[in-house]
């Protein structure tokens, strides 16, 4: 249930300012709404401040050693001292990798010094350096004095004693590196207890990571309080701050502004558009929230809570495309071991939800004779009388019963929201515009029937289409002018129609989804168990089949999310008219 809200707005002094803001985040109530653009000095500084928390604690992670608590301050320090050691660290292993590669250039050339290429130049040899593929010895010309000095993957590494300066090979010639071998690896180690200090005094400072946390937190608590300090409206000496809170608690702050003397004007919101949402269901409904969490998704405070429905439709649509009651079994034990390993502290929801979930599968998965897909197991006398025989899986015959199933289902959904609709405005002679759609779509599923299964239509189906049509046009924008109410809705009648067509089919997405899955399942257990001859091939073929049923699982997965989640929140919610565009009611609070 969407909670009714009122706007809120408070007038206090500007020297009560933030004492009256106290009480207010102390109260937890008002969801604060900007009267200007928050924008301060102060502000701009502890947002600055938390980006580098934030940024000091994705450098340490998660440290495993034992924490260590340190005051405020300390952790701000913590938090500086971090990022500087983070740059140090970066320029070391920069230099420590920029050496690393002129050991490497050593280590193909040889006994190749700086030094010794300076000796033989001031002597007046020319050495000339060369890396270039092993057949390119055969294009040598004669007279040049040539001396292999190593060979790697093909590539040979030449040294070509030049009688001139002008005489060369046409290929790309190497340059020694202006190092001495011993002293480039004394650097090196230098680099080395440097970083491995460095790095000894981050995982030092990353014991204090739980109060870099607290520190980040307070500001970002900081950073809250400071905009809705600026983004208050000011006039002559006094500020105002406006928001929104739940009606039923708008007695407290009225209490509050009474006791402290504040101006303040409670009224019906003017602009429900504004308005943030919050929904208050019972426990049982509430194990949906995480799915709705997880897609971003809120109702606008002017449309409808869904919970209910969602929770009911998207369970039954994840037993059908899952549609096997052996993952149905996998799904349960993970979750329950889940849970377990997650502490009666985590929130419980998400494991309630998958809880239902599994159970759902597996008894849709026992009624169609689904235990993964072998038919030896759905053949067991305690499991086959489980089996429904127009569900069953094993069948070659039944196709036809299930998607006209999925059409059922679609009906049913699609028909609960125009009653959800028609009940919203009971009082209204528009209630019957949407009992008109009802008519509509039952007309459309019999036309689909027909179509797509060759299923014989009712001999009441065009009648039943026309009163649908006549009832919507006449009472779904119905107004004093009745002909313009008509014409109102004629305007997109026609559209509307086709694509409830195109929803009602889009249902057998449930039908096609599972046979696919069962289908790639049944293919593998064929391949595997049929061809597994002799104790290797077995556990081999065991191994593949049960890397192949993970891989279908997951599929599974993404298929709910794509398919069962569309289901709702596009062919359900449109003929709801719903838009999701509402907000998260988030009060200001400590």
């Amino acid at each position: 249930m969407i909670v009714k809200m009122n706007k809120v707005t408070l007038l206090v002094s500007l020297r009560e300012r933030e004492k009256a803001l106290l009480r207010l985040r102390k109260m937890g109530l008002l969801h604060v709404e900007a009267v200007q653009t928050p924008q301060s000095e102060d502000l701009e500084k502890l947002k600055s401040e938390a980006a580098l928390a934030d940024k000091a604690l994705g450098l340490i992670g998660n440290p495993e050693a034992k924490a260590e608590i340190v005051p405020e301050g300390r952790a701000a320090e913590n938090v500086s001292r971090i990022l500087d050691l983070a740059r140090e660290k970066d320029s070391l292993q920069a230099r420590l990798a920029e050496k690393r590669a002129v050991r490497e250039w050593f280590r193909r050339w040889g006994d190749v010094s700086w030094s010794s290429m300076q000796a033989l130049g001031e002597a007046g040899v020319t050495v000339r350096l060369y890396a270039a593929p092993k057949n390119i010895l055969k294009q040598v010309p004669e007279g040049f004095q040539i001396q292999k000095l190593g060979e790697e993957k093909g590539v040979v590494y030449l040294a070509l004693f030049a009688d001139s300066p002008e005489q060369k090979l046409d290929i790309r010639e190497e340059t020694v590196p202006a190092a001495e071998i011993p002293e480039l690896e004394a650097e090196i180690r230098g680099a080395e207890r440097a970083l491995a200090s460095v790095e000894s005094e981050i995982s030092k400072i990353a014991r204090t990571g739980e109060s870099i946390k607290a520190y980040r937190n307070a500001l970002h608590q900081k950073i809250e309080f400071a905009t809705v300090v600026s983004g208050m409206g000011v006039e002559e000496g006094f500020t105002y701050v406006q928001g929104y809170c739940p009606k039923n608690l708008s007695d407290q702050v009225r209490q509050a502004a009474d006791s402290e003397g504040w101006g303040y004007l409670i009224a019906e919101p003017d602009d429900p558009g504004q308005v943030p949402t919050l929904i208050r269901n019972p426990k049982w409904i509430r194990i949906i929230d995480p799915l709705f969490k997880f897609m971003g998704t809120v109702p606008g405070y002017g449309e409808k809570d869904i919970s209910l429905w969602f929770l009911l439709f998207f369970s039954l649509y994840f037993a059908m495309i899952v549609g096997d009651a052996g993952y149905g079994l996998v799904f349960l034990g993970l979750t329950l071991f889940a849970r377990k390993k997650a502490g009666k502290q985590a929130p419980q929801e998400i494991f309630r939800l998958f809880t239902v979930l599994s159970i759902m599968t597996i008894i849709w998965g026992a009624a169609s004779g689904t235990w993964f897909s072998l038919k030896q197991v759905a053949a067991l006398p305690f499991l086959k009388i489980f089996v429904v025989r127009q569900l069953d899986s094993s069948a070659g015959d039944n196709s036809g019963f299930i998607m006209y199933l999925c059409f059922v289902i679609g009906l049913v959904q699609l028909s609960t929201a125009h009653l959800i609709n028609a009940f919203q405005v009971i009082n209204s002679p528009r209630a019957l515009g949407d009992i008109g759609w009802i008519g509509i779509l039952s007309s459309v599923f019999f036309l689909a029937g027909n179509l797509v299964l060759g299923r014989p239509m009712p001999p009441f189906t065009g009648k039943l289409f026309m009163a649908g049509v006549a009832t919507t046009l006449i009472f779904s924008n119905f107004q004093k002018n009745i002909f313009k109410g008509i014409l109102a809705t004629l305007a997109n009648l026609p559209l509307s129609i086709l694509s409830s067509f195109s929803d009602l089919t889009s249902y057998l997405r449930l039908y096609a989804v599972g046979f696919a899955g069962v289908t790639v399942s049944t293919s593998f257990n064929n391949m595997l168990l049929g061809s597994a001859k002799g104790i290797v091939s077995i556990i081999l073929a065991a191994a593949v089949l049960l890397l192949a049923h993970a891989l279908n699982i997951v599929l599974s997965g993404m298929s709910v999310i794509v398919h069962g989640v569309r289901l709702n929140l596009l062919e359900f919610s449109g003929h709801l008219g719903m838009g999701w565009t509402g907000r998260t009611y988030q009060p200001f609070r400590e």
